[in-house]
Protein backbone atom coordinates (compact mmCIF):
# COMPACT_ATOMS: atom_id res chain seq x y z
CA UNK A 1 0.00 0.00 0.00
CA UNK A 2 2.86 2.34 0.88
CA UNK A 3 4.48 1.65 -2.49
CA UNK A 4 1.18 2.30 -4.27
CA UNK A 5 0.78 5.66 -2.52
CA UNK A 6 4.35 6.62 -3.39
CA UNK A 7 3.77 5.70 -7.01
CA UNK A 8 0.58 7.77 -7.05
CA UNK A 9 2.40 10.80 -5.69
CA UNK A 10 5.20 10.37 -8.22
CA UNK A 11 2.69 10.31 -11.05
CA UNK A 12 0.93 13.33 -9.58
CA UNK A 13 4.16 15.29 -9.45
CA UNK A 14 4.78 14.54 -13.10
CA UNK A 15 1.31 15.84 -13.91
CA UNK A 16 1.40 19.05 -11.93
CA UNK A 17 4.79 20.43 -12.87
CA UNK A 18 3.32 22.08 -15.93
CA UNK A 19 1.50 24.58 -13.75
CA UNK A 20 -2.03 25.86 -14.02
CA UNK A 21 -3.73 28.93 -15.41
CA UNK A 22 -0.71 30.25 -17.26
CA UNK A 23 -1.99 29.99 -20.85
CA UNK A 24 0.14 30.18 -23.97
CA UNK A 25 3.07 32.63 -23.92
CA UNK A 26 1.96 35.96 -25.31
CA UNK A 27 -1.74 35.05 -25.13
CA UNK A 28 -4.28 37.39 -23.54
CA UNK A 29 -6.61 34.49 -22.85
CA UNK A 30 -7.40 33.21 -19.36
CA UNK A 31 -6.44 29.54 -19.15
CA UNK A 32 -8.56 27.13 -17.14
CA UNK A 33 -7.73 23.47 -16.58
CA UNK A 34 -10.39 21.02 -15.42
CA UNK A 35 -9.52 17.55 -14.21
CA UNK A 36 -12.39 15.35 -15.36
CA UNK A 37 -12.94 11.67 -14.64
CA UNK A 38 -14.62 8.98 -16.76
CA UNK A 39 -18.18 9.50 -15.53
CA UNK A 40 -19.10 8.36 -19.05
CA UNK A 41 -17.78 4.82 -19.08
CA UNK A 42 -17.38 4.46 -22.85
CA UNK A 43 -14.00 6.03 -23.58
CA UNK A 44 -14.81 7.27 -27.08
CA UNK A 45 -18.14 8.78 -26.05
CA UNK A 46 -16.54 10.31 -22.98
CA UNK A 47 -13.90 12.06 -25.11
CA UNK A 48 -16.43 13.22 -27.68
CA UNK A 49 -18.72 14.65 -25.02
CA UNK A 50 -16.06 16.69 -23.24
CA UNK A 51 -14.44 17.81 -26.49
CA UNK A 52 -17.81 19.28 -27.44
CA UNK A 53 -18.22 20.96 -24.03
CA UNK A 54 -14.78 22.52 -24.40
CA UNK A 55 -15.45 23.71 -27.95
CA UNK A 56 -18.93 25.09 -27.19
CA UNK A 57 -17.80 26.93 -24.07
CA UNK A 58 -14.84 28.55 -25.84
CA UNK A 59 -17.16 29.65 -28.65
CA UNK A 60 -19.30 31.46 -26.09
CA UNK A 61 -16.27 32.71 -24.14
CA UNK A 62 -13.46 33.44 -26.65
CA UNK A 63 -11.29 35.07 -23.98
CA UNK A 64 -11.03 31.78 -22.06
CA UNK A 65 -8.82 28.87 -23.10
CA UNK A 66 -10.13 25.61 -21.58
CA UNK A 67 -8.30 22.33 -21.15
CA UNK A 68 -10.44 19.42 -19.96
CA UNK A 69 -7.83 16.93 -18.82
CA UNK A 70 -9.15 13.36 -18.65
CA UNK A 71 -7.90 11.67 -15.49
CA UNK A 72 -8.25 8.04 -14.30
CA UNK A 73 -10.16 7.17 -11.12
CA UNK A 74 -7.15 5.23 -9.84
CA UNK A 75 -4.89 7.32 -7.66
CA UNK A 76 -7.28 10.27 -7.69
CA UNK A 77 -6.92 11.09 -3.99
CA UNK A 78 -3.11 11.15 -4.06
CA UNK A 79 -2.95 13.25 -7.23
CA UNK A 80 -5.48 15.81 -6.05
CA UNK A 81 -3.76 16.10 -2.66
CA UNK A 82 -0.39 16.65 -4.35
CA UNK A 83 -1.78 19.21 -6.79
CA UNK A 84 -3.41 21.25 -4.04
CA UNK A 85 -0.29 21.07 -1.87
CA UNK A 86 1.98 22.17 -4.72
CA UNK A 87 -0.56 24.77 -5.92
CA UNK A 88 -0.39 23.46 -9.48
CA UNK A 89 -2.21 21.08 -11.81
CA UNK A 90 -5.83 22.20 -12.10
CA UNK A 91 -8.21 25.08 -11.55
CA UNK A 92 -11.27 22.84 -11.26
CA UNK A 93 -11.60 19.19 -10.28
CA UNK A 94 -14.52 16.83 -9.69
CA UNK A 95 -14.78 15.63 -6.10
CA UNK A 96 -17.38 13.95 -3.91
CA UNK A 97 -18.76 14.83 -0.47
CA UNK A 98 -16.40 12.44 1.30
CA UNK A 99 -13.33 14.19 -0.10
CA UNK A 100 -14.20 17.87 0.08
CA UNK A 101 -14.25 18.46 3.89
CA UNK A 102 -10.57 17.70 4.43
CA UNK A 103 -9.48 20.08 1.68
CA UNK A 104 -11.90 22.78 2.76
CA UNK A 105 -10.55 22.56 6.30
CA UNK A 106 -7.01 22.84 4.95
CA UNK A 107 -7.95 26.06 3.19
CA UNK A 108 -6.99 24.85 -0.28
CA UNK A 109 -10.46 25.29 -1.85
CA UNK A 110 -12.48 28.35 -2.80
CA UNK A 111 -16.16 28.59 -1.83
CA UNK A 112 -18.49 28.60 -4.87
CA UNK A 113 -21.83 29.76 -3.45
CA UNK A 114 -21.81 32.62 -5.95
CA UNK A 115 -21.72 30.20 -8.90
CA UNK A 116 -25.13 28.72 -8.03
CA UNK A 117 -26.67 31.83 -6.45
CA UNK A 118 -28.71 32.88 -9.50
CA UNK A 119 -30.51 29.55 -9.87
CA UNK A 120 -29.97 27.86 -6.52
CA UNK A 121 -33.62 26.78 -6.43
CA UNK A 122 -32.99 24.70 -9.54
CA UNK A 123 -30.66 22.30 -7.73
CA UNK A 124 -31.55 19.29 -5.63
CA UNK A 125 -31.34 20.61 -2.04
CA UNK A 126 -29.64 17.38 -0.93
CA UNK A 127 -26.92 17.83 -3.55
CA UNK A 128 -26.08 21.31 -2.31
CA UNK A 129 -26.15 20.22 1.33
CA UNK A 130 -23.81 17.32 0.59
CA UNK A 131 -21.20 19.65 -0.91
CA UNK A 132 -21.42 22.24 1.87
CA UNK A 133 -18.85 22.50 4.66
CA UNK A 134 -19.29 24.85 7.63
CA UNK A 135 -22.04 26.74 5.84
CA UNK A 136 -20.13 27.28 2.59
CA UNK A 137 -20.64 25.51 -0.72
CA UNK A 138 -17.40 24.03 -2.04
CA UNK A 139 -18.68 22.05 -5.00
CA UNK A 140 -20.95 22.97 -7.92
CA UNK A 141 -23.09 19.84 -8.46
CA UNK A 142 -22.91 18.47 -12.01
CA UNK A 143 -24.37 14.98 -11.50
CA UNK A 144 -26.06 12.88 -8.84
CA UNK A 145 -26.11 9.14 -8.14
CA UNK A 146 -28.91 7.31 -6.36
CA UNK A 147 -29.74 3.83 -5.10
CA UNK A 148 -33.14 2.24 -4.57
CA UNK A 149 -34.69 -1.19 -3.93
CA UNK A 150 -35.17 -3.55 -6.86
CA UNK A 151 -37.18 -6.74 -6.63
CA UNK A 152 -38.49 -9.79 -8.43
CA UNK A 153 -42.25 -9.26 -8.77
CA UNK A 154 -42.84 -12.88 -9.69
CA UNK A 155 -41.27 -14.27 -6.51
CA UNK A 156 -43.39 -12.07 -4.27
CA UNK A 157 -46.55 -13.03 -6.17
CA UNK A 158 -45.72 -16.75 -5.95
CA UNK A 159 -45.25 -16.39 -2.19
CA UNK A 160 -48.63 -14.74 -1.83
CA UNK A 161 -47.20 -11.35 -0.88
CA UNK A 162 -49.48 -8.91 -2.65
CA UNK A 163 -47.76 -5.78 -1.31
CA UNK A 164 -44.01 -5.64 -1.76
CA UNK A 165 -42.37 -4.36 1.45
CA UNK A 166 -41.97 -0.59 1.64
CA UNK A 167 -40.78 -0.50 5.26
CA UNK A 168 -38.26 -2.44 7.32
CA UNK A 169 -41.08 -3.84 9.43
CA UNK A 170 -42.89 -5.13 6.33
CA UNK A 171 -39.64 -6.66 5.11
CA UNK A 172 -39.36 -8.74 8.28
CA UNK A 173 -43.06 -9.62 8.21
CA UNK A 174 -42.92 -10.95 4.65
CA UNK A 175 -39.68 -12.90 5.08
CA UNK A 176 -41.25 -16.20 6.29
CA UNK A 177 -43.62 -16.32 3.30
CA UNK A 178 -40.69 -16.10 0.87
CA UNK A 179 -38.63 -18.52 2.97
CA UNK A 180 -41.43 -21.10 2.67
CA UNK A 181 -40.72 -21.02 -1.07
CA UNK A 182 -36.98 -21.38 -0.38
CA UNK A 183 -36.36 -17.77 -1.34
CA UNK A 184 -34.47 -15.29 0.84
CA UNK A 185 -36.31 -11.98 0.86
CA UNK A 186 -33.21 -9.76 1.04
CA UNK A 187 -30.19 -10.16 -1.23
CA UNK A 188 -27.89 -8.78 1.47
CA UNK A 189 -24.19 -8.42 0.48
CA UNK A 190 -22.15 -8.91 3.66
CA UNK A 191 -18.75 -9.22 2.02
CA UNK A 192 -16.54 -6.57 3.69
CA UNK A 193 -15.32 -5.33 0.31
CA UNK A 194 -18.86 -4.16 -0.49
CA UNK A 195 -19.32 -0.57 0.69
CA UNK A 196 -21.56 -0.39 3.74
CA UNK A 197 -23.27 2.49 1.91
CA UNK A 198 -24.91 -0.23 -0.15
CA UNK A 199 -25.50 -2.77 2.59
CA UNK A 200 -25.72 -1.99 6.32
CA UNK A 201 -25.69 1.80 6.43
CA UNK A 202 -28.99 2.42 4.56
CA UNK A 203 -30.75 0.33 7.21
CA UNK A 204 -28.93 2.22 9.97
CA UNK A 205 -29.90 5.59 8.46
CA UNK A 206 -33.51 4.53 7.92
CA UNK A 207 -33.71 3.69 11.62
CA UNK A 208 -32.42 7.15 12.50
CA UNK A 209 -28.88 6.07 13.33
CA UNK A 210 -25.56 7.55 12.23
CA UNK A 211 -21.95 6.45 12.04
CA UNK A 212 -20.49 9.48 13.84
CA UNK A 213 -21.64 11.86 16.55
CA UNK A 214 -22.61 15.37 15.34
CA UNK A 215 -19.21 16.74 16.40
CA UNK A 216 -17.38 13.91 14.62
CA UNK A 217 -15.48 12.91 17.74
CA UNK A 218 -17.22 9.61 18.46
CA UNK A 219 -18.33 6.57 16.49
CA UNK A 220 -22.00 5.93 17.20
CA UNK A 221 -22.87 2.78 15.25
CA UNK A 222 -23.56 1.07 18.60
CA UNK A 223 -26.45 3.41 19.38
CA UNK A 224 -29.83 1.74 20.04
CA UNK A 225 -30.72 2.48 16.42
CA UNK A 226 -27.54 0.80 15.23
CA UNK A 227 -28.08 -2.29 17.36
CA UNK A 228 -31.70 -2.53 16.17
CA UNK A 229 -30.49 -2.32 12.57
CA UNK A 230 -28.02 -5.17 12.92
CA UNK A 231 -30.52 -7.17 14.93
CA UNK A 232 -32.96 -6.85 12.04
CA UNK A 233 -30.42 -8.54 9.78
CA UNK A 234 -29.87 -11.32 12.34
CA UNK A 235 -33.63 -11.77 12.71
CA UNK A 236 -34.00 -12.01 8.95
CA UNK A 237 -31.23 -14.59 8.87
CA UNK A 238 -33.04 -16.68 11.52
CA UNK A 239 -36.23 -16.47 9.45
CA UNK A 240 -34.50 -17.65 6.28
CA UNK A 241 -34.66 -14.12 4.94
CA UNK A 242 -30.97 -13.79 4.00
CA UNK A 243 -28.94 -15.96 1.63
CA UNK A 244 -26.91 -18.64 3.42
CA UNK A 245 -23.68 -17.00 2.28
CA UNK A 246 -24.77 -13.47 3.20
CA UNK A 247 -21.66 -12.88 5.32
CA UNK A 248 -19.35 -13.38 2.34
CA UNK A 249 -21.65 -12.43 -0.53
CA UNK A 250 -20.97 -9.59 -2.97
CA UNK A 251 -23.59 -7.39 -4.61
CA UNK A 252 -23.09 -8.58 -8.18
CA UNK A 253 -26.37 -9.11 -10.00
CA UNK A 254 -25.17 -11.07 -13.03
CA UNK A 255 -24.50 -14.64 -11.92
CA UNK A 256 -25.78 -13.87 -8.43
CA UNK A 257 -28.62 -15.11 -6.27
CA UNK A 258 -31.04 -12.34 -7.27
CA UNK A 259 -30.69 -13.10 -10.97
CA UNK A 260 -31.03 -16.82 -10.23
CA UNK A 261 -34.28 -16.36 -8.34
CA UNK A 262 -32.90 -17.43 -4.96
CA UNK A 263 -33.38 -14.00 -3.43
CA UNK A 264 -36.23 -11.54 -3.95
CA UNK A 265 -34.94 -8.00 -3.55
CA UNK A 266 -31.87 -5.82 -3.06
CA UNK A 267 -32.44 -2.67 -1.03
CA UNK A 268 -29.57 -0.47 -2.31
CA UNK A 269 -29.29 -1.13 -6.03
CA UNK A 270 -28.34 1.14 -8.92
CA UNK A 271 -30.22 1.66 -12.17
CA UNK A 272 -27.58 -0.48 -13.88
CA UNK A 273 -28.34 -3.27 -11.39
CA UNK A 274 -32.01 -3.05 -12.34
CA UNK A 275 -31.19 -3.39 -16.04
CA UNK A 276 -28.92 -6.36 -15.28
CA UNK A 277 -31.70 -8.03 -13.33
CA UNK A 278 -34.12 -7.36 -16.15
CA UNK A 279 -31.78 -9.06 -18.59
CA UNK A 280 -31.76 -12.13 -16.35
CA UNK A 281 -35.43 -12.48 -15.35
CA UNK A 282 -37.24 -10.30 -17.86
CA UNK A 283 -37.74 -6.56 -17.48
CA UNK A 284 -41.46 -7.09 -16.90
CA UNK A 285 -40.64 -8.98 -13.69
CA UNK A 286 -38.47 -6.24 -12.19
CA UNK A 287 -39.95 -3.80 -9.70
CA UNK A 288 -38.31 -0.61 -8.45
CA UNK A 289 -39.35 0.88 -5.14
CA UNK A 290 -38.64 3.80 -2.87
CA UNK A 291 -36.03 3.42 -0.11
CA UNK A 292 -37.20 1.10 2.67
CA UNK A 293 -38.62 3.20 5.49
CA UNK A 294 -37.80 2.90 9.18
CA UNK A 295 -38.37 6.16 10.98
CA UNK A 296 -37.53 7.82 7.66
CA UNK A 297 -36.59 7.04 4.06
CA UNK A 298 -32.94 7.37 3.14
CA UNK A 299 -31.19 6.39 -0.09
CA UNK A 300 -27.45 6.41 -0.60
CA UNK A 301 -26.58 8.83 -3.38
CA UNK A 302 -23.77 11.28 -3.95
CA UNK A 303 -23.34 14.37 -6.10
CA UNK A 304 -20.21 15.04 -8.11
CA UNK A 305 -19.11 18.61 -7.55
CA UNK A 306 -16.83 20.93 -9.49
CA UNK A 307 -14.36 22.20 -6.92
CA UNK A 308 -12.32 25.40 -7.39
CA UNK A 309 -8.72 25.39 -6.21
CA UNK A 310 -7.68 28.29 -4.01
CA UNK A 311 -4.45 28.58 -6.00
CA UNK A 312 -6.21 29.14 -9.33
CA UNK A 313 -4.92 32.25 -11.11
CA UNK A 314 -8.10 32.62 -13.16
CA UNK A 315 -10.92 32.12 -10.67
CA UNK A 316 -13.51 34.19 -12.56
CA UNK A 317 -12.96 32.18 -15.74
CA UNK A 318 -13.07 28.93 -13.77
CA UNK A 319 -16.37 29.98 -12.18
CA UNK A 320 -17.82 30.64 -15.64
CA UNK A 321 -16.80 27.17 -16.79
CA UNK A 322 -18.27 25.56 -13.66
CA UNK A 323 -21.56 27.40 -14.15
CA UNK A 324 -21.70 26.33 -17.80
CA UNK A 325 -21.12 22.63 -17.06
CA UNK A 326 -23.74 22.75 -14.30
CA UNK A 327 -26.28 24.48 -16.57
CA UNK A 328 -29.23 22.58 -18.08
CA UNK A 329 -27.53 22.86 -21.49
CA UNK A 330 -24.80 20.46 -20.36
CA UNK A 331 -26.32 18.75 -17.31
CA UNK A 332 -29.10 17.04 -19.26
CA UNK A 333 -26.87 15.50 -21.94
CA UNK A 334 -24.31 14.53 -19.27
CA UNK A 335 -26.97 12.61 -17.37
CA UNK A 336 -28.02 10.86 -20.58
CA UNK A 337 -24.48 9.88 -21.56
CA UNK A 338 -23.28 8.90 -18.07
CA UNK A 339 -26.34 7.01 -16.85
CA UNK A 340 -26.21 9.10 -13.66
CA UNK A 341 -28.82 11.67 -12.78
CA UNK A 342 -28.88 15.44 -12.94
CA UNK A 343 -28.23 17.33 -9.71
CA UNK A 344 -30.87 19.79 -10.88
CA UNK A 345 -34.64 19.68 -10.78
CA UNK A 346 -35.07 21.90 -13.84
CA UNK A 347 -33.34 19.57 -16.29
CA UNK A 348 -34.97 17.25 -18.81
CA UNK A 349 -32.83 14.22 -19.57
CA UNK A 350 -33.05 13.28 -23.26
CA UNK A 351 -34.39 9.78 -23.94
CA UNK A 352 -34.47 8.91 -20.23
CA UNK A 353 -35.31 5.24 -19.75
CA UNK A 354 -38.28 3.99 -17.74
CA UNK A 355 -35.83 2.50 -15.25
CA UNK A 356 -34.08 5.82 -14.72
CA UNK A 357 -37.40 7.60 -14.27
CA UNK A 358 -38.32 5.18 -11.48
CA UNK A 359 -34.95 5.63 -9.76
CA UNK A 360 -35.30 9.41 -10.05
CA UNK A 361 -38.23 9.20 -7.63
CA UNK A 362 -35.72 8.42 -4.88
CA UNK A 363 -33.51 11.45 -5.53
CA UNK A 364 -35.37 13.44 -2.89
CA UNK A 365 -34.12 10.94 -0.29
CA UNK A 366 -30.48 11.02 -1.38
CA UNK A 367 -27.90 11.01 1.41
CA UNK A 368 -24.14 10.95 0.75
CA UNK A 369 -23.23 9.14 3.94
CA UNK A 370 -21.68 10.40 7.14
CA UNK A 371 -18.96 12.80 6.03
CA UNK A 372 -15.79 12.41 8.08
CA UNK A 373 -12.07 12.31 7.20
CA UNK A 374 -11.87 8.81 8.76
CA UNK A 375 -15.14 7.51 7.33
CA UNK A 376 -13.54 4.88 5.10
CA UNK A 377 -11.29 3.51 7.83
CA UNK A 378 -14.16 3.31 10.29
CA UNK A 379 -16.31 1.63 7.63
CA UNK A 380 -13.77 -1.18 7.34
CA UNK A 381 -13.94 -1.73 11.11
CA UNK A 382 -17.73 -1.77 11.15
CA UNK A 383 -17.88 -4.11 8.14
CA UNK A 384 -15.66 -6.68 9.86
CA UNK A 385 -17.90 -6.81 12.93
CA UNK A 386 -21.13 -6.88 10.95
CA UNK A 387 -19.70 -9.86 9.11
CA UNK A 388 -18.76 -11.50 12.44
CA UNK A 389 -22.36 -11.09 13.58
CA UNK A 390 -23.72 -12.59 10.37
CA UNK A 391 -21.39 -15.56 10.78
CA UNK A 392 -22.66 -16.01 14.33
CA UNK A 393 -19.46 -15.14 16.19
CA UNK A 394 -20.88 -11.99 17.82
CA UNK A 395 -24.33 -10.75 18.77
CA UNK A 396 -25.53 -7.36 17.54
CA UNK A 397 -24.51 -5.36 20.62
CA UNK A 398 -21.13 -7.04 21.05
CA UNK A 399 -20.31 -6.53 17.38
CA UNK A 400 -21.17 -2.84 17.24
CA UNK A 401 -19.70 -2.05 20.66
CA UNK A 402 -16.41 -3.51 19.43
CA UNK A 403 -16.62 -1.57 16.14
CA UNK A 404 -17.35 1.67 17.99
CA UNK A 405 -14.43 1.15 20.38
CA UNK A 406 -12.02 0.50 17.53
CA UNK A 407 -13.34 3.57 15.73
CA UNK A 408 -13.05 5.75 18.81
CA UNK A 409 -9.48 4.58 19.35
CA UNK A 410 -8.70 5.55 15.75
CA UNK A 411 -10.23 9.00 16.13
CA UNK A 412 -8.43 9.57 19.42
CA UNK A 413 -5.07 8.55 17.96
CA UNK A 414 -5.38 10.93 15.06
CA UNK A 415 -4.19 8.08 12.84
Amino acid sequence: MRNMAAAGIAVALSVVVGGCGAGDPGSDKSAVTLWMYPVISDQARNKAFWDKVEKDFEAKNPAIDVTIDQQPWDGRQEKVTTALASRKGFDLVVLGPDQIPQYAQQGTLEAVDDVVAADRSGYLPNALTALTVSGKLYGVPIYQTITAPIYNKKLFAEAGVTKVPETLAELKEAAPKLAAKKVAILDYPGKPEVSLNQSFYPILWANGGSVFSPDGKKVTVNSPQGIDSLQLLLDLKALGGLPENAASKGNDIEGGALAAGRTAMYHAATALNADQLGAAIGAENVGIGLPLEGVKRVAFGIPGGLVLAKHSENKDAARKLAAYIASPEVAGPLAKESGFFSARTDVTIPEQSATSKEFAKSLQYAFPGDAHPKARQVMAMVAAHVQAALIGKEDAKTALDAAAKEGDDLLASGG
